[in-house]
């Protein structure tokens, strides 16, 4: 029996995006792209945190 599952797998392809960072040593916000990590040849690990810095 399987199982379907509509998020992502690992080492599935996802396509590009654009989050916005803070830089605590800069003590600025900016921006990254998953293209740019890719570019840089930077591994990139995407997990998700449910309700991360939500007031409870």
């Amino acid at each position: 029996m399987s199982e379907v599952c509509c998020g992502l797998r690992v080492g599935q392809t996802v396509s590009d995006f654009t989050v916005e960072t803070y830089e605590p040593t800069k003590g600025d916000f900016g921006q990254r792209s998953l293209a740019d990590l890719k570019k840089e040849g930077k591994w990139t690990i995407l997990f998700f945190y449910p309700a991360d810095f939500t007031f409870v």
